[in-house]
């Protein structure tokens, strides 16, 4: 699986749930269903590769901003929903994320950036393929602290500078 297959995966499930992220992920076993078993492994590869690459001080304010808060098991959660929303979401939400503010069209944080159960998709498809766990995706582990300069994630000041749009359209 190569990374235009990935995000096709990602964009026709999201699609199909409109914007539900547990609808998603259920979509998205089904259609990893219907895949062998290494190209379910591809998909985690890809994946995982792009959870890891979230893991920053800057994504992690902006999903302060949009949820009002965020600890570390619900930064993991939104990272896995920003993989969901597609390529161009997830792309330029890692590249810059206060262009978050206009790349998300909706954002109702009680549905929203919350995408823990797609991170499971591809596991939990390979075990119902296979009968066994998924083995080590064989790429390099995460970082165990977010990378880039920290943020003061408790500073209204400081998220309201470093994130005009995000804080005007969701704080301000």
């Amino acid at each position: 699986m190569d990374e235009t297959e990935f995000w096709e995966l990602v964009d026709a499930t999201r699609e199909a749930a409109e914007g539900d992220p547990e609808e998603q992920a259920d979509l998205l076993v089904d259609r990893l269903l219907a895949l062998d078993p290494d190209m379910v492994l591809d998909f985690a590869r890809h994946f995982e590769a792009r959870f890891n690459r979230a893991y920053t001080w800057d994504l992690w304010g902006a999903a302060w901003i949009l949820l009002d808060g965020v600890s570390d098991d619900a930064f993991d959660s939104f990272r896995c929903w920003l993989i969901g929303q597609g390529r161009e979401v997830y792309e330029g939400g890692v590249h810059d994320p206060d262009s978050l503010a206009d790349l998300l069209a909706d954002f109702d944080e009680e549905i929203d950036g919350d995408g823990e159960e797609l991170g499971y998709a591809a596991d939990e498809a390979y075990e119902q393929l296979t009968g066994t766990v998924a083995p080590d995706l064989g790429i390099p582990p995460g970082a165990s602290e977010p990378l880039g300069a920290p943020v003061d994630l408790e500073s209204d000041r400081v998220l309201a500078e470093r994130y005009p749009k995000l804080w005007d359209r969701f704080r301000g």
